[in-house]
């Protein structure tokens, strides 16, 4: 390649560059750096059509820096440029893909679209991957990315689709992802997410190929490949656990062949607790308990017996083996049936005992179960500078404070990220309501208001319905901090911030500003610098509960939220004077029906009726 200062006017971006026709790039953290020093890495171009003009093949971020600078100080300085043949869109297109996937992974849509241009161009899979390093099947997955529908790999481009569950929909069927389409297209319909959608996938059995007992060549059943995992997962539970009987059966007898008293199955609606039991080696009598979990895993525990039996050892007593029989006790329709009655009576307890309910509650929502989906608000931020705001705010300082006493109170580890999903959802939701039924109930309360501010949905209507109903004050909890001033960008609302801070005098001088300057006032008064008086606690009106408005323009999210909050009480209030006023007639019915019964009986007994009123009589 040729090294050369080109111009940034006979400059422009290649359409083999990967990134061409996104928006324009985030160059912050560059930025500073180009500034300063200007471009040192060469950017690589070729020419566009002529000897004067190239177009960029790698080096977008770059470009556009240099242009942000050259209109800063109004000196476009020529750039250094690696200059490559024309007319190779394969290498070039390589090249791009180089240099972007070694800053930054692009999402795998936009991996397959370059990498499916690559193959256009000639280049097969062996190619793609010596260059990039990366293994044939990742490039093989990133290619079966083709037989998702054109529509659902939009919405993942457009972020409206989470990762986990564009890559849950590479197991779906054509017919599956239409259906799950038009639920996503459908407002008022559910569309499963995240493990939600591989349950509905799966019929709400998802089994991993990595438990399978038995050798998966000799498999009959069907089993889906998940194109960016190793595993595959069974498409029929039925099949799949038969297989996994006869393989646990199969092992059994290995083990018992071996010399072990006894193998016991325990099943999956059952849990080997190992503190039930003792270590015991095999020459003392000790069995293999088979662990089978409602995923289908098994995990055999070698050598234990029970505490009880173990005591009896120590005492030098010998312990009788389990007689060994040809079937179980009881058999599958029966453990049901008893299961059944069992569940129902328990329950029936429970609503005797609401402070037991509410505690078994509680630990549902920490450890999750098979019928309980909960996942922790995942405070998702668009940039570091967010993050970092949320980080080390007042609030989340004070909430973390709860969420540290609340896992020590548990006897979880305090450094735990979060108390919601610590515990395994298996063996965790005993241990855990047992030791909330020793905690009084403010402590209880405590624990239930960190989980539930865990799981809390940011952006969502019931945040709107807590912050009215419980009088938050945005005051105690926020300040304005360099996050809030770097987002801010509209001049007419922030000459509306300044007006309340400094006054409509101050604001209307400088209403015609550049942005910069009306925010640097709007930071001098609450920050009381540069000669500026002080303003505290100042929240804007966007986050106050309740929220409002600068403009007319709308698009306040929070606006929308509180206004749908208020028509929606409206709706409650409207329907509880609906009943009230049904009541009041049910009651005047009622009375009028009395009356005249009254009345019949009078005239059946002969004595003289009673004086009626016209108003119950007319009812009547």
């Amino acid at each position: 390649m040729k090294l050369a200062h080109i111009d940034q006017d006979k400059l422009s971006i290649s359409k083999a560059n990967m990134r061409d026709g996104k928006k324009l790039p985030d160059i912050a953290d560059i930025l500073p750096s180009v500034r300063a020093r200007g471009v040192l890495v060469p950017l690589l171009v070729r020419q566009n059509g002529s000897a004067e003009t190239f177009e960029i093949v790698a080096g977008r971020r770059r470009y556009f820096a240099s242009v942000t600078v050259a209109n800063e100080n109004g000196v476009a300085e020529p750039l250094p440029c690696a200059i490559m043949e024309a007319g190779d869109d394969a290498a070039a297109l390589e090249a791009s893909l180089i240099e972007n996937l070694a800053r930054l992974d692009p999402d795998e849509v936009t991996q397959w679209e370059n990498f499916t241009r690559l193959v256009k161009e000639g280049r097969n899979v062996d190619d793609i991957s010596k260059t990039f390093g990366l293994p044939e099947e990742s490039i093989k997955c990133i290619l079966a990315l083709g037989n998702l529908l054109p529509r659902i790999r939009q919405a993942y481009q457009a972020q409206e689709i989470d990762v986990r569950s564009i890559r849950h929909l590479t197991l779906a069927t054509k017919t599956q992802q239409k259906t799950w389409l038009a639920m996503f297209d459908d407002p008022d319909t559910y569309a499963p997410t995240g493990h939600n959608l591989k349950d509905w996938l799966f019929g709400g059995d998802t089994i991993s190929t990595s438990v399978a007992l038995f050798d998966l060549e000799t498999y009959q059943g069907r089993i889906v490949t998940d194109l960016f995992e190793s595993k595959g997962y069974f498409g029929d539970a039925d099949q799949f656990f038969a297989a996994q009987t006869a393989a646990i059966e199969a092992r059994k007898v290995a083990y018992l062949d071996e010399g072990w008293s006894d193998v016991v199955i325990v099943p999956p609606t059952e849990q080997f607790r190992s503190w039930d039991y003792e270590k015991t080696p095999k020459r003392k009598g000790g069995r293999v308990y088979a662990d089978i979990a409602p995923n289908g895993e098994v995990r055999f525990h070698e050598g234990y017996l029970t505490a009880t039996e173990a005591k009896r050892i120590a005492k030098g007593e010998s312990v009788e083996c389990v007689t060994k029989t040809s079937r179980p006790e009881m058999t599958g329709p029966m453990t049901t049936y008893v299961d059944l009655h069992r569940h129902a009576a328990v329950r029936a307890v429970l609503m005797e005992t609401p402070a037991v309910s509410l505690r078994l509650m509680v630990a549902h929502a920490i450890c999750g179960s098979h019928l309980w989906t909960i996942k922790v608000e995942p405070q998702t931020a668009r940039s570091a500078a967010i993050a970092e705001s949320i980080e080390v705010s007042v609030a989340e300082a004070k909430f973390d404070e709860h969420r540290r006493a609340v896992l020590t109170v548990l006897g979880l580890d305090a450094e735990e990220a979060t108390v919601t999903g610590s515990l395994d959802v298996n063996y965790g939701m005993s241990s855990v309501f047992l030791r909330l039924l020793e905690l009084p109930d403010p402590a209880v309360y405590d624990v239930m208001a960190v989980v539930m501010g865990e799981t809390l949905a940011s952006g969502s209507l019931i945040v709107e319905t807590l912050g009215a109903t419980l009088n938050v004050d945005m005051r105690d909890y926020w300040v304005a901090d360099d996050a809030f001033f770097g987002l801010i960008r509209d001049r007419e609302v922030l000459t509306r911030m300044v007006a309340e801070v400094a006054g409509e005098t101050i604001a209307s001088g400088n209403a015609t500003e550049k942005v910069k300057v009306q925010k640097q006032v709007l930071r001098d008064y609450l920050e009381g610098s540069n000669g500026r008086s002080k303003v505290d606690a100042w929240v804007p009106h966007w986050m106050t509960f309740p929220p409002s408005g600068y403009t007319q323009r709308g698009g306040v999210a929070t606006v929308g939220r509180h206004t749908h909050f208020i028509e929606r009480q409206a709706e409650d209030a409207e329907g509880a004077c609906k009943v009230e006023k049904r009541q009041a007639e049910v009651e005047v019915l009622t009375d009028a029906d009395a009356l005249v019964t009254d009345i019949s009986e009078v005239e059946t007994s002969g004595e003289d009726a009673p004086e009626q009123p016209q108003d119950l009589a007319l009812a009547a």
